[in-house]
């Protein structure tokens, strides 16, 4: 369409009914001099900033929904000329410092001249009442890279790539932003959380970088590597890596294949030959190549080296602990304790109500008796603190255990300042990826021993690997697996039913009329009626049955992101549901209001917030541009630009639980997860219920997933690292 096909249209920008910063686009009110009425305005905008002048050149539609509509196909923004507009403007949140109430101060005191004065005498400001020598510096500064970002935001968007990043890129480059996007646009996947290979490639492209440039297919190898490591892969076989490289850059192997060599030859990646002439090379990230073999020969020295430990009689150690604890173990329970006293490194694995709680409990007090030291962590905040609240014994965090320090560049503790503890006790490590495992092993002191205590049966964890899994099958250190649900594990349902879909049978579903269980199935075909049937349970039928409440006790677990009964939608309607209202704040395609349930998606080690932790709002502060968000037990402060950090979670993935407890889960399970529906997937959602599960879908459905037993296989060479003589490596 030619700009004579389109119709210009002129007005000061009122009001932002929707913006996605991720994609620029926007749903505006503009008032047009001459109209009464504001003029809906929709398209894609750059930063659009209430108050400000926008000439607009589009074309007027209908919409079904929404009526007559000014769609944008161009448009250019000046600042606003009138007092009223520079005081909408000011207070929009645009400059961190002034908010509604100081911008209607400042234009009240210099009227037309304010952006003047902003500008260019910004110490005249002190004639405001409230605004000191620090208010000023913070206006200054944000004025001025207020400019900067608009200029990146405008070159990007030519570019290709969505405005959303503007902020990210210009904090992460400053000044020298666009000078390091044109020289080499691939740097963006590497630096900017949230920018990939494809949006860096595009804008490459735009650039006028060559097709078959040997920078852009070194990209697109390490893009293939962080994708098959996002699925869980530790490596790649060469085959698959070139045929993956190959169809997204759409190049000659042979291009990719000298993009391999120059990666290894700068030790980006590590090249791992195969034993046997049909076992084709193994391609790594550099990272995770040396995570994998240095955690292979740490366990092996960890295992080989002498125990320190005092020596303890064992039959006397496990009658005295069974006195002490007024218990009786169980025989597979007396040998996880006999095992862990005599023992290096073993590994507890077993399914909810088999004891393992119990297990540990017994250990800690017999080694507490003889004055051990002992440590005990967990892969997540909940899970540790589950540890800590079902053992009496503090608990932490692998990372805090680690002291993580990003000021001082990593983990404090390793090699070289191990830990001190004679017994290191690690839970929920099913969840441990392998660079988790090669931090934590290079702090545990040679002569420590170390117990593992895991559920096998569940998902892997979320980060590259099958470490627990990988460990067990090298069959290098002893493993008591616990299968006997206990007397009172047996009273319920929801553990009964756990080990039955383990067992390949399907839950039983059956409860008494008018008795309550905790354990629900409610058979639905059709994705809207499930959709309604998860909010009607969520928002009125579980709070009044089991008086619980809906936001902070209930848990919605879906195995897909998409789709009807997906997370996003899911998440639409329960927060229209739970939390109503108008206004937030609106980033990367995710709105967020007060007192809206929100988790954390990556881990942030100087917030000391990690991936999976949820939390509410408590706060939103237009004026200063920060949110807080209440977690167990503390406030953590985002600034608006680090809001992609969190998304919403009145719905969360089955994944994103993992190391969770709640008091109660609702799962929607349909056909059309079928991609999704594995046994150890909604073994894992189940487990996850403390007092109640309601599963909602088809039999159909939960039988297809009780049924499919088949794993991923991940790409790991743990096992047979394990199995190599110490001598061969």
């Amino acid at each position: 369409m030619t700009d004579a096909n389109l119709t210009e249209l002129q007005g000061l920008l009122e009001h932002i009914t929707y913006f996605d910063e991720d994609t620029g686009f926007a749903s505006i009110k503009v008032k047009v001099p001459g109209q009464k009425e504001l003029m809906p305005c929709v398209g894609n905008l750059v930063r659009p900033t209430p108050g400000e002048i926008i000439a607009m050149k589009g074309v007027w539609t209908n919409h079904e929904k929404y009526g007559r509509q000014f769609r944008i196909v161009t448009c250019e923004t000046k600042t606003p000329a009138s007092v009223y507009g520079m005081q909408k403007y000011l207070g929009s949140g645009l400059i961190k410092g002034i908010g509604p109430v100081m911008a209607k101060r400042i234009v009240g005191k210099f009227g037309r001249k304010t952006l003047e004065i902003i500008e260019n005498e910004t110490e005249r400001l002190k004639e405001v009442p409230g605004i000191g020598a620090g208010r000023i510096a913070m206006i200054r500064k944000a004025w001025a890279e207020q400019k900067e970002i608009r200029t990146v935001m405008l070159f990007l968007q030519t570019h290709g790539v969505s405005v959303g990043f503007a902020a990210k890129i210009f904090k992460q480059y400053g000044a020298d932003a666009i000078k390091i996007v044109r020289e080499n646009p691939y740097r963006l996947a590497a630096d900017i959380f949230g920018i990939g290979f494809i949006t860096a490639d595009r804008i490459a492209e735009k650039l006028g970088l060559p097709k078959e440039s040997l920078v852009r297919a070194e990209a697109g190898v390490l893009y293939v590597l962080n994708q098959l490591a996002d699925q869980g892969h530790v490596f790649a076989p060469e085959p698959l890596l070139l045929q993956e490289a190959r169809n997204i850059l759409g190049i000659d192997t042979d291009i990719v294949a000298a993009a391999l060599e120059t990666l290894t030859t700068a030790r980006t990646i590590a090249v791992e030959p195969r034993d046997g002439a049909t076992e084709p090379r193994a391609i790594y990230a550099l990272p995770f190549y040396l995570a994998e073999s240095q955690t292979a020969a740490r366990l092996k020295a960890l295992i080989a080296a002498p125990r320190e430990a005092r020596k303890i009689d064992t039959d006397k150690a496990l009658a005295w602990v069974q006195e002490q604890l007024a218990i009786t173990l169980a025989e597979r329970q007396i040998e996880a304790v006999r095992t862990a006293v005599e023992n290096k490194v073993m590994i507890i694995t077993g399914g909810p109500g088999t004891g393992k709680t119990t297990i540990i409990n017994a250990i800690l007090k017999i080694y507490g008796a003889v004055r051990t030291k002992i440590l005990l962590a967990a892969p997540t905040g909940r899970a540790a603190k589950k540890m800590a609240e079902a053992t009496g014994w503090e608990a932490r965090t692998i990372h805090r255990l680690l002291e993580f320090s990003p000021l001082k560049g990593g983990f404090q503790r390793h090699e070289h300042a191990p830990l001190d503890c004679d017994i290191l006790i690690v839970d929920e490590a099913s969840m441990i990826d392998i660079l988790l495992m090669n931090h934590l092993l290079k702090a545990v002191p040679p002569r420590a021993a170390m117990i593992l205590v895991g559920d096998v049966n569940q998902l892997p964890s979320v980060g590259p690997g099958n470490v627990l899994r990988d460990i067990i099958a090298a069959g290098v250190v002893p493993v008591v697996e616990l299968r006997e649900i206990f007397r009172q594990a047996k009273e319920s349902s929801i553990i009964v039913n756990a080990h039955r879909i383990n067992q390949g049978l399907l839950p039983v579903t059956e409860t008494m009329p008018g008795a309550l269980s905790d354990f629900y199935f409610i058979h639905q075909e059709d994705p809207e009626k499930v959709l309604a049937t998860v909010l009607n349970m969520v928002k009125e039928r579980i709070p009044k049955r089991f008086h619980l409440h809906a936001v902070n006790d209930i848990q919605v677990l879906s195995p897909m992101n998409r789709g009807v009964v997906g997370v996003t939608n899911l998440n639409a309607a329960l927060r229209e549901a739970l939390n109503p209202g108008e206004g937030g704040v609106s980033r990367g395609g995710n709105t967020f209001r007060n007192r809206d349930k929100v988790m954390q998606i990556r881990n942030n080690y100087d917030k000391e917030v990690f991936n999976g932790d949820i939390g509410r709002i408590f706060h939103i502060d237009t004026e200063g541009q920060e949110l807080k968000v209440h977690f167990d037990d503390r406030f953590v402060t985002y600034d608006f630009s680090e809001l992609d950090e969190i998304v919403p979670a009145y719905a969360v993935t089955v994944h994103k639980s993992q190391g969770s407890e709640y008091p109660a889960v609702v799962i929607p399970l349909l056909t059309q997860h079928f991609m999704m529906l594995q046994r150890n997937l909604v073994y894992t959602a189940v487990t996850r219920g403390r007092k109640l599960v309601v599963v909602i879908g088809t039999k159909k459905a939960l039988g297809i997933a009780v049924k499919n037993n088949k794993q991923q296989q991940r790409h790991s060479l743990l096992k047979e690292r394990l199995l190599m003589p110490t001598a061969a490596r």
